[in-house]
């Protein structure tokens, strides 16, 4: 049996972004996914459950997902886990950072966390799977997908990604970086029945629909 999970969705930012604390059920401590605002709100939140924060987990790097990093550091040094590609946007905090690669994991208290390596939104997109749940930050939302028309976007990778996440098993829980769907998350088959991105079978119908 699957251990249990500890986790708590945070609506912070004026860019309707979502941070997570994640962890064991049973524990002292979690990790943040995507702090991207309002450190104070995010310790906040740990503290009222009990738990301290061990390590950092990035899905990429722009700053509304990052942005609260270094005021987190501030209060207590903990390790920042982002994919290699996208290490780079984290000059400011190098030292603390810890790239990952397709398939590498973190400890979230007791919790694993892996990465899986979804390029397209940026090149080191990554989503974070641990226990069915799944964090796709702007890789994909509940009813369509990231931009790819940013620099260092790229479609043909979006949509490459995107079939890696289809192929996932049906019940694994999408945990999306920002609330731009009609619910706050939802299992993976109920996804692929309202998103047309996730269920574009190839690249000219997903380019159709223009992400």
């Amino acid at each position: 049996m699957k251990p249990a999970i500890y986790l708590r969705q945070l609506a912070v930012g004026p860019m309707q972004n979502y941070s997570y604390l994640v962890g064991p059920a049973r524990g002292r401590h979690c990790a943040v996914v995507d702090p991207g605002w309002d450190a104070a709100a995010i310790r906040a939140a740990a503290a009222a459950d009990g738990r301290s924060i061990l390590a950092l987990a990035l899905t990429h790097g722009h700053f509304d997902h990052a942005g609260a990093v270094k005021d987190l550091l501030a209060a207590e040094e903990v390790p920042v886990f982002v994919h290699e590609a996208d290490a780079p946007m984290l000059a400011k905090v190098a030292r603390a950072v810890r790239p990952m690669p397709d398939g590498g994991s973190l400890d979230a208290g007791g919790l694993e966390l892996r990465g899986l390596h979804t390029p397209g939104h940026t090149p080191g997109s990554q989503c974070l799977l641990g226990q069915g749940q799944l964090f796709t930050g702007d890789t994909l939302f509940m009813d369509c997908c990231g931009r790819t028309d940013l620099p260092g976007s790229d479609p043909a990778a979006m949509h490459r990604s995107l079939r890696r996440l289809a192929a996932l098993p049906p019940e694994t829980v999408v945990w999306p970086g920002h609330d731009y769907g009609p619910l706050p998350s939802g299992p993976l088959s109920a996804v692929l029945g309202i998103n047309p991105y996730l269920a574009a079978a190839d690249l000219r119908e997903f380019l159709r629909l223009g992400a």
